[in-house]
């Protein structure tokens, strides 16, 4: 099989790739090993805990026994179906604060700034989240990606809201637009009461179009042939082949996938590759490291009135709940029930948000263990850049075997500061006026809990990722050594050859991953195709006083 472009990965940044390359009359083929992401348990925005917890959907990659953490081995979820990541993650949708893009372009992403990243979010956005016109210079009102609020109508919501504004932090409109500090709505892909994946919104609407091909298959290498590749080899139908690429191969396949495709196929560290038998055709000592993620704990309270969603918890309940999104695509299953949001700083002189919080009127694990006590709230709650950097490197030579993942969560000192910080702020919001209705008691950590050495256990046993992996393939100059890849997503040392995912991050953005790796997807396929956005010249709100004060 041939085209002119053949994509590895039908994730976030792959599907938007993918319907841009097409739309501009390229032949595309998109290699993805995952199957269908037909059925409810992804698209009903209310079963999220489901999919990210089925070997059907999910890579089932665990990282190594993180030493900072006594040694527990965290579960990495990555997309294996149609939409990757998009269509088991937890919907919630982040551009990122405009200073994390400056950074970028800053440490050597030049061209990956706010104001050229900006006009990528609006293109890729179809926004539904306000009245009418209102912040219209923000966002985009006819992209391919549904961007919706929930209907905020259990009254924790708002006493999350009014409890921030009572401690002091500002409100905010849309936290995706012109300030992102402070208390407010909190976004998601839903559309119509189901998920609006990356498949959803870009790949099926490409595949509709002559020139652009869904292909499942494994994809065990990039195929190089005098410094450029030609195409990559896949098994699909428990045969081999190559698939060619008549101008580039460019890999989607997301910061765990896209660094061990690279290492098995030449490109990395050289010792490292000559260790497991693979002859080195570029030596990028940058290949699987600057790994990064976002940690979060749970700080859950006890309920003392009957308002949460525990009362769907039952067996009837979620019968209930389901037939109703079955039969109308309504109800609590319609939403992710992630729909309150906060950003705040962390201390005097952090100069833009640094913790970000989703609010659940449901106490309950990302594994769907919802907490013995019953009835209960709670905020996810986590600093947004960590200091520590792992890395993802290659267990074998064989493609079938899963790579070596180490975050080091914790390595530094700052990270344990900046976790008692989010535990103390977080206590300090729920015992706002706002609350007192609703609060019985401190579920976890629990009251007793208040030393740093306390707080500091509880961090190590329970602390957990909030799955946003990113940076594995950096971006950067090209006399920059520790870089994979240049400022057009180019991988540096071969031709013919991109990477188009959240690997390629210099540094991790503020909040969830799925809309910077779908704007990453956007901005790459114009790089592809000789051409960009015009730059935006709008300004963010900074508080006014971030150097004295914390709010």
């Amino acid at each position: 099989m041939i085209a002119d472009y053949v994509v590895v990965g039908a994730g976030s940044a792959g599907c938007a790739l993918t319907y841009r390359l097409a739309e501009a009359g390229h032949s595309v083929l998109v290699l993805e090993h995952g199957g269908t992401d037909a059925g409810p348990l992804i698209q009903m925005p209310g079963a999220l805990s489901f999919p990210m917890n089925m070997r059907r959907y999910d890579w089932g990659y665990h990282t190594q026994p993180e030493p900072h953490l006594g040694g527990r081995q965290l579960v990495t979820p990555r997309g294996k179906v149609v939409g990757g990541s998009s269509s088991i993650n937890g919907m919630v949708y982040v551009r990122g604060h405009a200073r994390d893009f400056d950074h970028w372009a800053e440490s050597g992403a030049a061209g990956w700034g706010y104001a050229d990243v900006l006009p990528y979010f609006k293109r890729m956005e179809h926004w539904h989240g306000g009245a009418e016109g209102e912040l219209s210079d923000w966002r985009g009102d006819s992209g391919p990606l549904h961007v919706t609020r929930g209907p905020r109508d259990n009254p924790l919501h708002a006493a999350f809201v009014q409890a921030g504004a009572e401690a002091g932090y500002p409100v905010t409109k849309d936290y995706n637009g012109h300030q992102q500090e402070g208390f407010g709505a909190m976004e998601m892909t839903v559309w119509k009461g189901r998920r609006w994946s990356a498949a959803n919104a870009y790949l099926k609407p490409a595949l509709k179009r002559d020139n652009c091909t869904l292909l499942r298959g494994f994809v065990e290498r990039v195929v190089i042939e005098n410094g450029r590749a030609t195409g990559v080899e896949i098994t699909s139908g428990g045969r081999k082949q190559i698939v060619e690429a008549r101008r580039e191969v460019i890999l989607a396949a997301g910061s765990i996938n896209s660094p061990k495709l690279l290492m098995l196929s030449g490109i990395g560290p050289a010792a490292h590759l000559a260790e497991h038998g693979i002859a080195p055709i570029v030596d990028r000592a940058g290949v699987g490291q600057n790994l990064q993620d976002h940690l979060e704990l749970y700080l859950q309270m006890a309920a003392s009135q009957p308002v949460t969603l525990y009362k769907y918890w039952s067996l009837f309940g979620k019968a209930l709940v389901g037939a109703q999104w079955l039969f109308a695509k309504s109800g609590l299953g319609a939403s992710n029930q992630f729909e309150s949001a906060a950003f705040i700083r962390s201390a005097p002189g952090v100069d833009y948000p640094d913790i970000q919080y989703h609010f659940l009127p449901l106490a309950v694990r990302y594994d769907g263990k919802a907490a013995a006590e019953g009835h209960g709230f709670q905020a996810h709650v986590g600093p947004m850049r960590s200091a520590s950097r792992g890395a993802v490197t290659l267990a074998s030579s064989d493609p079938a075997t899963a790579p070596n993942i180490l975050f080091n969560y914790m390595s530094q000192d700052s990270d344990w500061r900046d976790f008692r910080r989010c535990i103390r702020l977080t206590r300090e919001i729920f015992g706002q006026p706002a609350f007192a209705p609703y609060v019985k008691h401190e579920i976890q950590p629990g009251a007793d809990l208040q030393s740093d050495d306390e707080l500091d256990g509880f961090i190590r046993e329970h602390v957990e990722s909030a799955f946003h992996p990113c940076g594995t393939c950096r971006m950067g100059a090209v006399e920059d050594a520790g870089a994979v890849v240049d400022p057009e997503c180019r991988v540096i040392g071969v031709a013919g050859l991109r990477v188009a995912d959240s690997s390629i991050f210099p540094r991790i953005t503020n909040g969830n991953l799925n809309g910077p790796s779908i704007m990453t997807g956007e901005k790459a396929a114009d790089h592809i195709l000789g051409k960009q956005l015009p730059a935006s010249n709008l300004d963010v709100w900074q508080h006014p006083e971030w150097r004295q004060a914390q709010r």
